[in-house]
């Protein structure tokens, strides 16, 4: 049985689903406005949206930002594919009592949120993509793509047990150094992300959001990067809802051959590739990215 939220504390708030798996979110913005599900970056929770929530109150706008099976506050989901997922969103919406929505995946957020375009189509408006991971299948997709990044993919693909040691570091180096941590954060991003980690906030949002990924210790986050690795169970030129994509042409995270293969894919998408910029353009433009997605149909 479905239960309505449940709330341990501020931004920590619960849903429990059909099957009786807990579902964790947090909600940013204006509580009477219009509602955006929020699907959060590898490794990530829905603290990824206290960032968003400025920008969103100011445009009307209810950010309901999810944990992902296995993170934050969400129980695991065994077996699980990016084409699970709009079951959950679905039946969070529903407990909400939201009807229509709008979607951002950011990151590895990204295939999630064009599941949602995909399998709810009639009530999804629009979808936001902010440097969307392409399926890792892709022609030469992982070109330009960091070496720790392709290293981290390539084990969840072939050998999602042997995270367990790197991303164990990880959560240690998250929750007992966090000096080093910050550190190992802005090494883990391009040149063009540099001056928009100098921002308190961003950064402070980025290492506790991580935090958060690894509540329930690593599991989750293997299984979400195995996902994230593998093939999706559904192509982009499925997804007949409307994509707006951005991506930054000095991205080492998700390289721009990824956007580029996701905006010559979708039917319906409206890509702009942003010169000199990097990973963390969107969060740091979010009153924009709102103003597109919530543009009249």
């Amino acid at each position: 049985m479905l239960r309505r939220p449940t709330a341990l504390s501020a931004h920590e708030l619960v849903l429990k689903l059909a099957d009786g798996r807990l579902l964790g979110y947090a909600e940013f913005g204006d509580p009477a406005g219009r509602p955006v599900f929020y699907f959060h970056g590898w490794p990530g929770s829905r603290l990824e949206g206290r960032i968003w929530h400025d920008a969103a109150a100011a445009q009307g706008v209810r950010l309901i930002a999810l944990d992902r099976p296995g993170m934050g506050l969400s129980d695991d989901q065994p077996r699980r594919a990016p084409g699970d997922w709009p079951a959950d969103v679905a039946q969070a919406a529903n407990l909400l009592e939201v009807e229509r929505f709008a979607a951002i995946g950011y990151s590895g957020g990204g295939p999630y949120a064009l599941a949602c375009g995909w399998r709810l189509g009639g009530r999804v408006s629009r979808v936001a993509l902010l440097s969307s991971i392409a399926e890792m299948g892709s022609a030469g997709s992982t070109a330009g793509m960091s070496r720790e990044n392709r290293l981290v993919f390539g084990l969840a693909r072939r050998l999602p047990w042997a995270l367990g040691l790197p991303l164990g570091a990880m959560a240690l180096t998250l929750r007992r150094f966090p000096g080093r941590a910050a550190k190992q954060l802005e090494s883990g991003f391009s040149v063009a992300d540099r001056p928009l980690l100098a921002s308190g906030p961003l950064k402070a949002m980025l290492l506790a959001s991580a935090r958060e990924a690894f509540r329930h210790g690593t599991k989750g986050p293997a299984q979400d990067a195995a996902v994230l690795a593998r093939p999706w169970g559904f192509a982009p030129e499925q997804v007949e809802t409307e994509v707006l994509l951005w991506q930054g042409d000095s991205d080492t995270n998700v390289p721009p051959l990824m956007g580029h293969y996701l905006a010559d894919h979708l039917p319906h998408c409206r890509a702009t590739f942003l010169p000199a910029a990097g990973h963390l353009w969107g969060q740091a433009n979010a009153a924009l990215v709102l103003e597109a997605l919530l543009r009249p149909e």
